[in-house]
């Protein structure tokens, strides 16, 4: 398992047994253009803990966890600010997002076949739509999240109520905001 001086660990198979979809790392985001230069995964070593924590619980569904993001540098979350300045579901850099501190993941699940299961949205799909506990998806989509909330806070994450993608450390403020080059990921 690799780590950086900044106590980040690099997430990625076969360390991690998880789908890689580092959307990003490409034009598939919000932006419509890439915003990390090179696509990588980090997160804090607590967060790297309980993620281990999640991919066993999967498991023993047959369920496995497509990975969207992880740590993101400061420049990043600058980057995406600056395109939508949304407090509803993006962290204002200037108070700074778990992301950038190690302390979040943006996930899914995917099935034994390789299928997403729906969740109802799109990632990063910026609606009332993509709220937990949200009643305008099907029962089925209600349920896929449901299991995946379940699993995660079964793993020791905190969720963000807007974002069913999205969980986080509890109290991810004791680390400290890193940039890229503090990370010493070479990401942007």
């Amino acid at each position: 398992m690799a780590s950086l001086a900044a106590g980040l660990v690099a997430i990625a198979p076969p360390d991690f047994p998880v789908l890689l979809d580092l959307r990003y790392a490409t034009a598939d985001n919000l932006t419509g253009a890439p915003i990390y230069r090179r696509a990588a995964c980090y997160l804090n070593t607590e967060a790297a803990g309980l993620l281990t924590r999640a991919i066993a619980l999967a498991a023993q569904m047959d369920l496995r966890l497509r990975l969207f993001d992880g740590f993101r540098p400061t420049e990043a979350a600058w980057a995406l600010w600056n395109h939508n300045p949304d407090p509803n579901f993006l962290a204002d850099p200037r108070k700074g997002s778990p992301h950038s501190r190690g302390a979040a993941i943006d996930l899914t699940l995917v099935d034994a076949a390789g299928n997403d299961l729906d969740m109802g949205t799109a990632f990063d799909a910026f609606t009332p739509l993509a709220f937990h506990g949200g009643l305008d998806i099907t029962p089925a989509q209600q349920r896929n999240r449901a299991l995946l909330l379940g699993i995660m806070t079964a793993a020791g994450w905190d969720f963000y109520r807007n974002e069913w993608w999205h969980y986080q450390l509890f109290q991810p403020r004791r680390y400290p905001l890193l940039s890229d080059a503090e990370a010493g990921t070479s990401m942007m």
